[in-house]
């Protein structure tokens, strides 16, 4: 895996259900390398960190790969990296590949793999109908949050080392298709509730699943 674009947001206004809302989707690429922080990428809008930014959704990666697909679907929109709002577009990033807890070296940072990226009604204004978010859902590549456990600059070129593999962990793709599937698979749900790459609101709601 290896870093394609580096990108970041200003803020920007829209108006929803008649409130005035601002994002910071609206990512668009770098010249420069960008500065992962523990609860954010220094210098990019985050205007929700309810659902956004924090120890564990600091930076968030999406796949390359995944680009024709949604290209595909919607040719008519203008298409740059950061297109899905990920602060760094990864080449042959794979969620069936990623496991919670993995930790990997990226340029002078230090990061863990914690969760997939759910979808909001930002996500569907972005893209002009609602239809996206269940696309999104349904194709199952969701990208991947990360923590950083070390802070550094991270640029275009800058490849992924796997320092260590997490143990009885779930991939992001099997956790993403796990918060969707009408019947949870309660083996993930006892891996992930031991572990500690994720925080403990989401551990907590999982638990909620095996009653």
């Amino acid at each position: 895996m290896n870093v394609i674009s580096t990108n970041i947001a200003q803020p920007t206004k829209f108006i929803w259900n008649g409130e005035e809302i601002t994002t910071g989707i609206y990512k668009k690429p770098t010249d420069v390398p960008i500065y992962l922080g523990k609860k954010d990428v220094r210098g990019d809008e985050i205007s929700d960190r309810k659902v956004h930014g924090g120890e564990f959704k600091a930076c968030y990666l999406f796949s390359a790969n995944q680009y024709p697909y949604w290209q595909g679907l919607y040719p008519n929109l203008d298409w740059t990296y950061g297109m899905l709002g990920e602060n760094l577009t990864v080449e042959n990033l794979d969620e069936k590949q990623l496991f919670i807890g993995d930790v990997y070296k990226l340029g002078n940072a230090l990061v863990q793999i914690t969760q997939p990226r759910e979808p909001c009604f930002k996500f569907a204004h972005k893209f002009g109908t609602e239809a996206v978010l269940q696309q999104f859902i349904d194709q199952g590549y969701s990208g991947t949050y990360i923590r950083v456990l070390e802070e550094g600059h991270v640029k275009t070129g800058d490849h992924f080392k796997l320092i260590t593999s997490a143990k009885d962990s779930v991939s992001i793709f099997d956790f993403f298709e796990l918060l969707y599937a009408e019947n949870k698979n309660p083996n993930h749900i006892n891996l992930l509730l031991n572990n500690d790459a994720l925080p403990q609101r989401t551990r907590k709601r999982l638990k909620f699943y095996l009653r």
